[in-house]
């Protein structure tokens, strides 16, 4: 006999969680060894050979330079909140356009140089021409292009940094805190930064980082960060075992399961609903679906890549909409969906998905979605094609529903609820983000408003209304959330994973294990 669904939905996070929290509490529990080494080496994909802050908006490079290269405003523990760092305290102007921001007392780039307000716009004013790295890495996903929605980086005084915009653009205080705006000085051929390690040495597949002296957050727990590019599970492994590695950070789920640790990330998986096409314009329909789908099921399909999402934003992001969950309910509330909305009769509509089955397997996952649907009296057809393939059809509307993904850039519910649900992305063509081709003025109201007003506690409660309003009409139908992944040797402590992916190492230590 078949489980009530809302029971199940709850099944699929015990795996995933309990036995990685377990086992590093174990770990912090565990009596320390008289002999700390404080070097940590670190495997991950993609090291480059050199580290500038601009150049990337995810991978290995920020993640490494997070460390080095210090922001105005950092993201807390946990979540892309954020906190004083560089800027000690912040304002900005009534009309929005005035961003002001006071810096920190004597902190010092690793030459020696101190920080000033002039320092801070001139590394700003290199993210401001087309030439720069950051034409080509973090800025224009982070300001909207180059220069983007930044007019010009001034500084009226020592201490006083002034970003002044051509538009209101609220998500600047969260982007602020992505490592590809870390303030930077040129010196001779290279960049150093004020960040609480300095680079030592730098080679193809190797960054080696050193605490810097003097750094105004406290020293870190790790003298050395040692950065080795590591991208296969075997070599891991190996290196692992062999204590070449303390901790590897893999791009997707590692094969071995002791000593791994696990966090949701801001990369989401969603059913995208053609809405101007039937039987998916019917909002009863797009319900039916939403009820239908058991988050156990989906868990079992996802296996370790990621996990069920019962929300329009991960875990971790500010502003998230905590409450009832958008996917399960009981066949009584499908078939009575299904009535009211009504299936057409012989409709077989086409689940586009892509070819790519890393980390997730999106086509198992596609199939495991048609069985469930199938099951109800939603019989689905699924059409597997190359991602460029899928990403024509999409900004085209030539699909009926489609397994997408897409990211919550920088960390700000603008960067992603904006694209995906409002008017202003859902023109055809190249430029289509929404691919539901959803329009409804009340939430474009919604959503542009929150992204001009500055006010975060009145921009949190807008981002609630807009999530519950999605929640209602579902546009769009959140499926899953990547996890990152970690794995580490017994001897690790302290490892914490943030949910953009660069997780802050510097408090690492390795007990146990003796100096070598």
């Amino acid at each position: 006999m078949r489980a009530p669904r809302a029971l199940r939905a709850t099944l699929v996070l015990v795996p995933i969680f309990v036995p990685a929290v377990a086992l590093f509490a174990q770990n912090v529990g565990a009596p320390p060894a008289p002999a700390v080494r404080r070097e940590i080496r670190i495997g991950v994909p993609g090291v480059p050979a050199v580290l500038d802050p601009a150049a990337a908006l995810d991978g290995a490079g920020p993640l490494i330079a997070r460390h080095v290269f210090d922001t105005l405003v950092a993201w807390r523990e946990g979540s892309t909140d954020i906190e004083p760092a560089l800027a000690v305290r912040w304002s900005v102007s009534r009309d929005g356009l005035v961003w002001t921001f006071t810096l920190r007392d004597n902190v010092r780039f690793h030459d020696g140089a101190a920080l000033t307000a002039a320092e801070v716009a001139a590394s700003f004013d290199r993210g401001l021409r087309p030439e720069a790295p950051g034409a080509a890495g973090a800025w224009p996903a982070l300001l909207r292009g180059v220069p983007g929605v930044v007019k010009e980086v001034r500084a009226p005084d020592p201490r006083t940094v002034q970003i002044a915009l051509v538009q209101p653009y609220a998500p600047l205080l969260t982007v602020l805190a992505h490592p590809g705006l870390g303030v930077v000085r040129a010196a001779g051929a290279g960049l150093v930064g004020t960040g609480p390690y300095r680079v030592v040495d730098a080679s193809a597949g190797r960054v080696a980082l050193e605490a810097a002296p003097g750094y105004w957050g406290g020293p870190p727990r790790a003298q050395r960060l040692v950065f080795l590019d590591v991208s296969a599970d075997e070599q891991a492994e190996a290196d692992l075992d062999a204590r070449v590695l303390d901790v590897w950070l893999p791009p997707g789920p590692p094969r071995r399961a002791e000593q791994a640790l696990s966090a949701p990330g801001l990369r989401v998986g969603y059913l995208a609903f053609q809405t101007e096409k039937e039987p998916f314009s019917r909002k009863r329909v797009r319900q039916a679906v939403a009820a239908a789908l058991d988050p156990a099921v989906l868990g079992v399909a996802l296996g370790r890549a990621g996990v069920p999402l019962q929300s329009f934003l991960p875990p971790g992001v500010w502003a998230r909409r905590e409450g009832s969950p958008v996917l399960g309910g009981s066949r009584e509330t499908v078939k009575a969906l299904l009535a009211d909305g009504g299936w057409p009769k012989e409709a077989k509509p086409t689940l586009l998905v892509p070819a790519e089955d890393k980390p997730v397997n999106r086509p198992q996952l596609a199939e495991a979605i048609q069985i469930q649907l199938g099951s109800d009296g939603m019989a689905l057809t699924v059409q597997v094609e190359p991602e460029p393939t899928v990403r024509t059809l999409l900004q085209a509307g030539a699909f009926d529903v489609a397994l997408v993904e897409a990211a919550v850039t920088g960390g700000d519910p603008h960067l992603f609820l904006f694209p995906l649900s409002t008017s202003e992305a859902a023109t055809k063509g190249p430029r289509a983000l929404n691919f539901s081709f959803y329009r409804n003025a009340r939430l474009d109201d919604v959503l542009i408003r929150a992204s001009q007003l500055s006010f975060r506690p009145e921009r949190q409660r807008l981002y609630q209304r807009a999530q519950a309003m999605l929640a209602e009409d579902l546009p769009w139908l959140p499926i899953y959330v990547r996890l990152h992944w970690a794995l580490a040797r017994p001897e690790v402590r302290g490892l914490r994973l943030h949910p953009t992916g660069f997780h802050r190492l510097g408090g690492l230590t390795l007990e146990g294990g003796g100096p070598r």
